[in-house]
């Protein structure tokens, strides 16, 4: 495993995560839960300090300084182990949210976290620093204790309570005293109030179920000769952003990690963007994991009710449509980078590239796997209404895959994903339906095909370019070639991804363009376009160089092998929402090529 051990820098995004596929929680490598929403990823935050160190509120497991602190996951489980040492006494924090199958096959995966003690030798001490903060942190939270539980409540207009179980002493518990640790013990956070209080004897089943329940999901992922530790890592991670309720599939599990410390990109990720949730399927597809693969066909099926409607660029992750944007003004932003947002404003955004990646998600679900027919029906509709929206948008300008707040372009990218939509949509009807269809689309197909090729090139360059009649490059062209429209040794394709690589590549690192957005020239590289970059290396013929540029960005990971969305061109922090979908699942598709 290339991790990165360094720990350059303290202020990294030196998290965990865990989760049940209902919510997910982030913790420091210190073992502070600094991220949580209960009961459901997009709920209001119950632990915010990773969003404001003063107000945001955390869990945290405390001892003196001549305790040494490691931490990893357990071998192929989300379960993370935290362990304090400091040669004489010993123990260890092994925190999870339940997840396992119960008889009537249902799953449980109650919106709660579990910190388990175990005792490895001597007397350690700790104390226990617990300082929830509901709704945000809006509001006063007050904390006492009951005779079950310790109960956190807010009700400053809105009322939320959260619950702790345990069976340490919960006055020790609460005012943070410091705890002998004897033999092993518990603590449950819970958004419910349980009707059978837990005991010790209760979460430590709850935890083998738990482990079993990943290692199961393991064992059915395939087995790779290298890279497979972080493969599956990735892998696992896709599977903690998946919303199992509904299936859409989440771009993080955070809202407004600057991509710039200071700065204001600063956007709300725990919502299901059709571009991402397509191509984090497309992998999984690969993966073999058929359930989440088809709780999101149906998640597409139940959005797009009419036949008239529209695809919105993302949704809520149970299909909410309007994703209003606030601010919230009372949290001081991670490292001081404000705004705190929730919502997202781009849901009104028009990103024509959507329904290429929809479709091409669609065409390798029904090539692998077999539907039943009135769902190959409802797709079949689906298909037949993307080709009409393409038919009479392809030549339209839009925000693009970059989401440019500014006036619309022409984007290759768009453009070469309207290409996609069609091309796919011919397969499709050659798979399902003899081709009848397919004969009446070629010439759409060929019609994008000549536009993009006469309009996207660029002589002075010698490159595809961003959008038409400009010179700017853009990593996103490197996709042409993985999405089929160019070969990976046709001269053009060849001559974009050196001209990508003398513009764009900064120490190993890609810009996603250099031209002025709404924001400035970015300072942190965007994690998936050095992946996308190596990528096209290794078509083009440079595999060496690939892969020694493949092991440089892994070593860029966190501690546990987790990417956030950007990486800082100087220090090479990590930046932008954690832990994100889109560079995980680049992670996967690049190692894949070292395999082939």
């Amino acid at each position: 495993m290339h991790l990165n051990m360094s720990h350059a820098h303290t202020d990294n995004l030196n998290y965990g995560i865990i989760g049940n596929c209902k919510s997910s929680a982030i913790i420091n490598e210190d073992s502070s839960i600094d991220w949580c929403c209960l009961p459901q990823f997009d709920s209001p935050s119950v632990f915010g300090k990773i969003l404001d160190a003063e107000i945001g509120g955390s869990f945290k497991i405390s001892t003196d300084d001549s305790y040494e602190i490691t931490q990893e996951y357990l071998d192929k489980t989300c379960i993370l182990k935290t362990k304090f040492d400091n040669g004489e006494d010993a123990f260890e924090l092994c925190d999870f949210m339940p997840r396992y199958q119960k008889e009537n096959g249902v799953y449980y995966a109650p919106p709660e976290i579990t910190r388990v003690f175990k005792l490895i030798k001597g007397s350690p001490k700790f104390k226990v620093i617990y300082d929830p903060r509901l709704e945000y942190s809006q509001g006063e939270t007050s904390t006492y204790i009951k005779d079950e539980f310790i109960i956190s409540i807010v009700d400053d207009q809105k009322y939320d309570t959260l619950y702790l179980y345990t069976d340490l002493d919960k006055k020790s518990v609460l005012e943070a005293a410091e705890i002998t640790l004897e033999k092993d013990y518990f603590i449950s956070i819970s958004y419910n109030e349980k009707i059978n209080p837990s005991n010790l004897e209760h979460v430590n089943f709850e935890f083998e179920k738990t482990k079993v329940y990943w290692l199961n999901w393991c064992f059915k992922t395939p087995s790779y000769n290298t890279y497979n530790t972080e493969i599956l890592r990735s892998a696992m991670t896709l599977k903690l952003l998946t919303f199992e309720k509904t299936g859409a599939v989440l771009a993080a599990a955070t809202t407004s990690l600057p991509e710039t410390i200071g700065e204001v990109r600063n956007w709300d990720y725990r919502f299901c963007w059709i571009r991402d949730a397509s191509m984090v399927i497309k992998v999984i597809t690969k993966l073999g994991h058929v359930k989440i693969v088809k709780k999101f066909i149906d998640f597409i099926v139940d959005l797009i009710p009419d036949k008239d409607e529209k695809l919105q660029i993302m949704y809520g992750i149970s299909g909410e449509k309007m994703l209003t944007e606030e601010t919230l003004e009372h949290l001081s932003g991670y490292h001081g980078s404000k705004p705190v947002r929730v919502g997202n404003a781009a849901f009104i955004q028009k990103q024509n590239d959507i329904y290429g990646i929809l479709m091409d998600a669609i065409q390798y679900q029904i090539e692998k796997y077999t539907y039943e027919d009135d769902k190959h029906e409802e797709l079949w509709s689906i298909v037949k209404s993307i080709v009409w929206v393409v038919e009479h948008n392809w030549k339209l300008a839009d925000k693009g895959i970059w989401e440019f707040r500014q006036e619309d372009q022409h984007f290759t990218f768009s453009k070469l994903l309207c290409w996609v939509a069609v091309d796919r949509a011919i397969k499709i009807s050659e798979l399902i339906q003899q081709g009848k269809s397919a004969k009446k689309w070629e010439s759409l197909r060929a019609e994008i095909y000549s536009d993009i090729i006469e309009n996207a090139w660029s002589e002075e360059k010698q490159a595809f370019t961003q959008s038409y009649g400009t010179e700017h490059l853009d990593a996103s062209v490197l996709l042409m070639e993985p999405y089929g429209f160019i070969d990976a040794k046709d001269p053009r394709y060849v001559k974009t991804v050196k001209a990508i690589e003398k513009e764009l590549s900064h120490e190993g690192l890609l810009f996603r363009y250099k031209n002025n957005d709404d924001f400035g020239t970015p300072s942190s590289s965007f994690t998936v376009c050095t992946f996308w970059f190596i990528n096209s290396l290794y078509k083009i013929g440079e595999e060496e160089k690939s892969k020694a540029l493949f092991d440089q960005l892994l070593s860029y990971s966190n501690h546990l092998g987790l990417f956030s969305e950007d990486i800082d061109f100087k220090s090479k922090r990590l930046l932008g929402n954690f832990p994100q979908a889109y560079s995980h699942l680049a992670l996967i598709d690049t190692a894949m090529n070292f395999n082939s």
